[in-house]
């Protein structure tokens, strides 16, 4: 069937606004504690309750895909988000706050169904390049709401940003009806028959493979920015918050200029592609570990090229081998990138108390290597069988 320019920008709206409505609250954390009268301790939980929910959704939710109409799926998901953001922006209580943002957490899975239906529609030679382009409007809702956060929350506080996030949602529940094509599902299967084959996937190889170089990557991908505002803040160099906001801005030059890799991978070139960006991977921390804002500016693009470039390589891999079940394997997918960020997150904060920012960096290197090594494993492994084929 293919796609028009115009379908995959709406599917990149949809992917960058839904993501947007989990990250959002980070660059606005303090104002929102000083609100609600949350301490300092206890705001971790308003970021977790979205991560949580996120979670939920990838494994109940996403296989919904591969059963009903993704059209009406996608539109519905995305009136739910909204729903949460309203919840989120009304919120008087923590428990409100936190319902609010956990339900948004939960149908903002509605991001794997939207790359999963994008996949479907391409040819096989378009597949890869509408990946990138799809794929690049998650990196501008994950670094792009650091950046609109801040500045909606400094003209008119942090629950504009709610509001703001719940108008685009309902906006694009109603584009998404307008332009998409149907979906209609006739085979009869069971939402049980495609959640036992969602757990049959983890014993492929290919898929094992491709999902834990994705942990191994978003690990890599948390331990920098879920760590990068600590040495920022600190001296000797003292970046307000304004200031810290603008790396955002430089890890997304770097993500979106990845986007190309979905034409290299439509070209057979996936390995390739795969290996030589995970080797930049762990160079831009070499980078980004010295005491320098210029080489620590060049580490953040060269890290935010070289996970965009092999997200999209393993996305493409994965949807070309199961044409069929594209939303499972797009969602089992990411319960990998989303343990691998939650190990990220977690560890670069212990990293950095115990030896600063290079502890931090020789952490996330570390990531880069096992990701690679995972990679040389599966790709030797790919050749003895080859060899073995008749």
């Amino acid at each position: 069937m293919g796609l028009t320019t115009g379908r995959r920008t709406v599917f990149a709206a949809v992917c960058a606004v839904a993501v947007a409505s989990i990250y959002a609250a980070q660059p606005v954390l303090a104002e929102i504690g000083g609100d609600l009268g949350v301490p300092d301790a206890g705001l971790g939980w308003i970021v977790a309750a979205g991560q949580l929910g996120y979670l939920a959704g990838l494994a109940v939710l996403v296989p919904l895909g591969d059963l009903v109409d993704r059209r009406k799926l996608i539109a519905g998901h995305l009136l739910l988000t909204a729903v949460g953001a309203v919840l989120a922006a009304a919120a008087t209580q923590t428990w409100l706050l936190l319902t609010g943002l956990a339900l948004a957490g939960l149908f903002a899975v509605v991001v794997q169904t939207t790359v999963a239906y994008a996949a479907a529609l391409s040819t096989s030679d378009e597949r890869g390049r509408t990946l990138g382009v799809v794929t690049s409007g998650v990196v501008i809702g994950i670094l792009g709401a650091r950046v609109a956060a801040g500045a909606l929350a400094g003209l008119w506080g942090w629950r504009s940003v709610y509001v703001a996030l719940a108008v685009l949602l309902v906006t694009l529940a109603g584009l998404v009806l307008k332009t998409m094509p149907p979906d209609p599902r006739r085979d009869g299967t069971t939402y049980r028959q495609v959640v036992t084959s969602l757990g049959g996937l983890f014993r492929e190889p290919l898929f094992l493979s491709r999902g834990l170089i994705a942990f191994f990557l978003f690990a890599s991908f948390g331990a920098l920015w879920s760590g990068l505002s600590l040495p920022l803040a600190a001296a000797p160099w003292n970046l307000s918050t304004a200031q810290i906001g603008l790396f955002g801005l430089v890890g997304l030059a770097g993500a979106l200029g990845a986007a190309r890799a979905g034409r290299w991978a439509d070209r057979g070139h996936t390995s390739l592609v795969t290996g030589g960006a995970l080797v930049l991977l762990a160079v831009s921390w070499l980078a980004a570990g010295q005491p320098s804002l210029w080489l620590l500016g060049v580490g953040v693009l060269v890290l935010d090229f070289a996970v965009q470039a092999v997200h999209v390589s393993n996305q493409h891999l994965l949807t070309a081998a199961h044409p069929d079940r594209t939303s499972s394997v797009i969602g089992g997918y990411m319960i990998f990138y989303s343990l691998g960020s939650a190990l990220g997150a977690a560890t670069t904060t212990t990293a950095f108390a115990a030896a600063g920012w290079t502890g931090s960096s020789i952490l996330g290197a570390a990531f880069a290597g096992c990701a690679f090594a995972v990679w040389a494993v599966a790709k030797a492994g790919a050749r003895r069988l080859s060899l073995r084929t008749p």
